[in-house]
């Protein structure tokens, strides 16, 4: 059974750090896409990063980009996302992600398995 555990959400300052981490238990880890999602109070669940499965290419969403960075290390079925320059329009439960998008990588529809989430609150 594939199983993904986030860890490293909480409380944050405006302006701060925080990584983000996301386990997976599975053999074939390096096969697959890794992708970061979240999703906002009364807000649907949005795209925020990718990590293709080649690790050649990574991408990331304009409402992030330049400030979150998304990494990958296969030998520990580890996928990151370092989040710099927190702003309050950042809060959200942040989901981790694993699958092999056929469509677009940004698609939550295209990802197989997912975490159980881990909240971010950013306070000013």
């Amino acid at each position: 059974q594939v199983r993904l555990v986030e860890s490293g959400g909480g409380l944050v300052q405006s302006g701060g750090s925080l990584r983000l981490s996301c386990v997976a238990s599975v053999r074939s880890f390096s096969a697959y896409t890794q992708a970061w999602f979240r999703q906002a109070p009364g807000k649907e669940r949005e795209f925020v990063a990718a990590v293709h499965w080649s690790e050649r290419e990574t991408y990331s969403s304009d409402s992030v980009k330049g400030r979150f960075t998304i990494s990958r290390d296969n030998a520990k079925n580890t996928v990151y996302l370092q989040m710099n320059s927190v702003q309050l329009e950042d809060t959200a439960v942040y989901y981790c992600a694993m699958g092999s998008p056929i469509h677009s990588i940004k698609l939550s529809a295209d990802y197989d398995y997912w975490g159980q989430g881990t909240q971010v609150t950013v306070s000013s």
